[in-house]
């Protein structure tokens, strides 16, 4: 079955465009041109991603993005006409899994899409346990104490890379590429937000991380081992 697609932007045109480009890729994609419709779709129905503007008539696409994240882990992929850095770090940390400034092709749309998608799908069925932490390979699950906590699909992801490399320094450039992210940019703290992000849900205490350790000039280290 293919991926179900929902794109939520007021510009009908370029809806239009992305719904018939994805469609040709083989995804089945729908459209809502207002927040509150397309929350609404959400609540009635199964996407397997969202493509999601941050600027709506009706509303904020970071605080679109924020309600979301409170009752839903679907992939987000947020587009922007504004190419401030700030509004890809705060979109980070309200819940997108990636951003994408416009103008875009469609042919790095679709990229970052299946991106999304394969992190979300495919794992193998295996579970990496490192003492109360448990990362279930399978179900795409994280647990504390038999807890799940909560992450999105590319903060999983990172998660997993990091911990499939337990007790080696990672770089940044190394862990963008071991998840599919995009290469980085100078001064890009993509990274550090999901990092931070990952730590405030496996950490005792995240201020003073016992397991990703940043190695400064160089990148995280998973740590086997808590201190």
């Amino acid at each position: 079955m293919s991926a179900r697609i929902l794109v939520i932007d007021d510009d009908a045109r370029l809806a239009g465009m992305v719904a018939d480009y994805l469609g040709a890729a083989g995804f089945r994609v729908a459209t809502s041109g207002t927040a509150r419709e397309g929350e609404q779709r959400l609540r009635r129905e199964s996407f397997d991603a969202l493509v999601l503007d941050l600027m709506l008539p009706d509303g904020d696409g970071l605080e679109v993005c924020r309600r979301i994240r409170q009752g839903s882990d679907v992939p987000i992929l947020m587009l922007t006409a504004r190419g401030d850095a700030m509004d890809r770090v705060v979109g980070l940390e309200v819940g997108a899994d990636d951003y994408l400034p416009k103008p875009f092709e469609p042919r790095e749309l679709l990229a970052r899409l299946r991106a999304i998608l394969r992190r979300r799908g495919g794992a193998p069925a295996d579970v990496l346990r490192f003492g109360r932490l448990e990362i279930d390979r399978g179900a795409r699950r994280v647990l504390v104490d038999g807890e799940a906590r909560s992450l999105t699909s590319y903060q999983y992801a990172l998660l997993e890379a990091l911990a499939q490399h337990a007790g080696r320094v990672m770089s940044r450039d190394a862990l963008m590429d071991l998840t599919k992210g995009e290469p980085l940019e100078a001064f890009d703290r993509s990274v550090d937000v999901h990092v931070s992000r990952i730590r405030a849900a496996i950490e005792d205490d995240p201020r003073k991380p016992q397991r990703i350790i940043t190695v400064r000039g160089a990148g995280y280290v998973f740590a086997k081992e808590q201190s």
